[in-house]
């Protein structure tokens, strides 16, 4: 996998960084088209995409894009590149999967919007004009919004969820979608207390009212 130098400004007000290390994970969930959840040491990790941002869920292609990569990572052991904190807490990371560059994976298959501009990677860039000159996902729409322009019109509607930490919650007699007061917490008693009757499915996705909708 290639090594980049700097972190994108998008990513978004980065409020930190994060010592780089890597490490191997399995990811449980996908949030959406740039977000993943992976377990490490028992304990659930939010992953921020770098270099890349994904249609919003209620856009035009989010769902593809999240599908897209449910199917490239969901259950997979993935390596983890980290790069820094955003302003969430969530942690910027490069993905790999059996010798596969996720990030670069979603930008070329024209799902998602490529940001590595912000520090000069042309890689990046030639993977999006690629996937516009192929009209290959969201470029096959004439005019598609960048989803940073989307949450700018749509501020109450940005899934920006909390950080998801092990001592946030605790497994208790909770079983049912109805009884999650959050889609975080929902993700905690899936993947941390093994709840698998919020996830019939088995997408890794749970109360999908709660998580997809919201």
């Amino acid at each position: 996998m290639r090594k980049l130098l700097y972190v994108p400004v998008l990513l978004l007000s980065l409020c930190g960084t994060a010592s780089a290390e890597q490490f191997l994970a399995k990811v449980v969930a996908v949030l959406d088209g740039d977000t993943v959840l992976v377990v490490r040491n028992q304990h659930p990790l939010k992953i921020r995409l770098a270099d890349i941002d994904a249609p919003e869920k209620a856009q035009d292609y989010g769902m593809a894009s999240r599908d897209a990569l449910v199917r490239m990572v969901l259950h997979q052991q993935v390596r983890v590149d980290t790069l820094a904190l955003d302003k969430y807490g969530r942690t910027v990371a490069l993905l790999e999967v059996d010798g596969m560059s996720v990030n670069e994976e979603m930008v070329r298959r024209g799902l998602a919007w490529e940001y590595s501009h912000f520090h000069s990677d042309r890689h990046y860039i030639a993977l999006q004009a690629a996937a516009q000159q192929a009209k290959r996902g969201l470029w096959r729409q004439a005019n598609p919004m960048p989803p940073w322009q989307w949450r700018k019109q749509h501020t109450d509607e940005r899934d920006v969820p909390p950080v998801l930490a092990a001592g946030d919650y605790s497994c208790g007699s909770k079983h049912h979608c109805s009884q999650m007061r959050s889609c975080n917490e929902a993700h905690y008693y899936l993947t941390v207390c093994g709840v698998k009757a919020l996830n019939p499915e088995g997408d890794g996705v749970p109360c999908r009212k709660l998580c997809l909708h919201r």
